[in-house]
């Protein structure tokens, strides 16, 4: 007989004593260690409790596969604000994508900061920045750094500096060690260049970013309004203050000692076929929140859900397994089931 121990890359050895104890499954051939994530988790969406809006007929969502890690491993998502709700099908297409083009540019295959090793997501977002789209500034969140940068100039030498100051990496991957070394320093972060940005702040309100991307697939853009209504409603309901407006350098937007929340549409994150697509970002300062600093990537939402989403995981950090597409931590450490 032998024995397999299977321990999942994205755990740091320095964290497996902490974890809970071993449990043993049977295979026909073998017998394997099972180590639980670091994290809870509860089988299925518990039932709403009050009424919740109708789920949209008619839409081909495929149910049969199972989603359990269909999300792109990504270091950082760069999530722009555009104030749109939809875009173009390639969003660097798009009238209110200069930062998405300059940012695809830099970072993109051939670009002077392509690493295949540390992948970045660029998304539009509905969230409104604090400038007009004439302006030649603009604004992102960083995830799951969860940073808000608001005055990122559009030229090209701006959008270099930003990503310099705040996207590429901080170590890099050991196969990059064959570089010469100035190009090795071309890939590194420059946390010096970072007091260029004034108003940079900490991300400390929950963001709930759904896929509503209705120039690429019909199914996204049927349900992302509907779910943005719901998930507004919902976590209203549970205490917390609902951000709405342009965003500011301020982290909680009302008078209120509220918990804060936004709400907005992104553009494509793959994956539309699992429609409702959510991912749910908790930031680091819900300590008591075992899921504080990740961000929980969620497919097959439908209206009825959203209740028992907010409920647990926003409030209590409990990953729904049936809902689970992946996670991702800071530093880039997916989250596996």
């Amino acid at each position: 007989m032998s024995w397999l121990w299977r321990v999942p890359r994205t755990i740091p050895q320095s964290q497996l004593p902490r974890l809970r104890p071993l449990t043993w499954t049977r295979s026909a051939s073998r017998i394997r260690a099972h180590i639980p994530p670091p994290f809870p988790i509860i089988e299925t969406c518990p039932s709403p409790t009050c009424a919740c809006r109708p789920m949209p007929s008619g839409l081909d969502i495929d149910v049969e596969h199972s989603i359990n890690g269909l999300m792109a491993p990504y270091a950082e998502q760069v999530l722009i604000s555009t104030g749109k709700d939809d875009w173009t099908s390639k969003i660097e297409e798009d009238e209110v994508s200069v930062m998405a083009r300059g940012l695809k540019d830099l970072l993109g295959r051939g670009g002077k900061f392509s690493d295949p090793y540390h992948n970045v997501m660029i998304t539009n977002s509905s969230f409104e920045s604090p400038h007009q789209l004439s302006s030649n500034k603009g604004s992102v969140f960083l995830l799951p750094s969860f940073r808000y940068l608001p005055d990122i100039p559009l030229k090209p030498e701006g959008l270099e500096q930003m990503v310099k100051a705040f996207v590429l990496p901080t170590q890099l991957h050991q196969m990059h060690s064959v570089l010469p070394e100035q190009q090795k320093q071309n890939l590194l972060r420059d946390t010096a260049l970072q007091d260029q940005f004034k108003g940079s702040r900490p991300v400390q309100e929950v963001l709930v970013l759904i896929c509503g991307h209705g120039g690429r697939d019909s199914r996204c853009g049927t349900m992302g309004p509907l779910f943005r209504s719901e998930f507004e409603e919902k976590l209203t309901m549970q205490g917390f203050e609902v951000l709405q407006g342009a965003v500011g350098s301020l982290g909680f937007g009302g008078a209120s000692e509220k918990p804060t929340a936004r709400v907005g549409l992104i553009s494509h994150i793959g994956g539309h076929k699992f429609a409702g697509n959510v991912i749910i970002y908790v930031p680091p300062s819900f300590p008591e929140n075992p899921l504080a600093g990740s961000g929980i990537w969620y497919g097959r939402v439908r209206p009825e859900h959203v209740e028992g989403i907010v409920a647990s995981t926003i409030l209590q950090g409990k990953v729904i397994k049936e809902l689970y597409r992946g996670g991702i931590a800071q530093e880039g450490k997916l989250l596996l089931l």
